[in-house]
C-alpha cells in the first residue's frame, strides 16, 4: 500500500492520527513556552496562594484515609496478596499529594 494513498482508504483513522499528532505537538509547544510565563492565575489560586495548602492538605487527608481503609481493611498481610498494585499507586500519589503540599506551603 502506498503511503499517499491512505488517507483516501482509511480516512477516519488518517485524520483521528492527525488530530492526535497535532494534540501533541500543541501541548510539548505550550510546555516548552511556559518557561517565558512566570505563574498562571489558576497556579496562584490553586497551588501556591494561601488556600493552595487548604486543598493539598485536604486532598491529603482524604488520601490517607482512603487508602488507609483499603489496604488496612481488605488485605490480608500477606506476599501473596493481590493488592500489591494498589500499594504502588498509593506510594506514588501519597508522594506527588505530599510534594504539591510542600510547594503550596513553601511557595507562600
Amino acid at each position: 500500500m502506498d503511503m499517499f494513498t491512505l488517507p483516501f482508504l482509511h480516512p477516519i483513522e488518517f485524520f483521528i492520527s492527525m488530530a492526535i499528532g497535532g494534540g501533541f505537538v500543541f501541548i510539548f509547544q505550550r510546555a516548552a513556552m511556559s518557561s517565558e510565563q512566570r505563574e498562571t492565575p489558576w497556579v496562584r489560586r490553586f497551588v501556591t496562594g494561601p488556600n493552595g495548602k487548604m486543598l493539598w492538605g485536604g486532598a491529603w487527608l482524604v488520601w490517607a484515609v482512603g487508602f488507609g481503609l483499603l489496604l488496612g481493611t481488605f488485605t490480608d498481610k500477606t506476599a501473596a496478596s493481590p493488592y500489591g498494585s494498589v500499594g504502588l499507586v498509593a506510594l506514588f500519589s501519597g508522594f506527588f499529594l505530599m510534594m504539591g503540599f510542600i510547594w503550596a506551603t513553601i511557595g507562600e
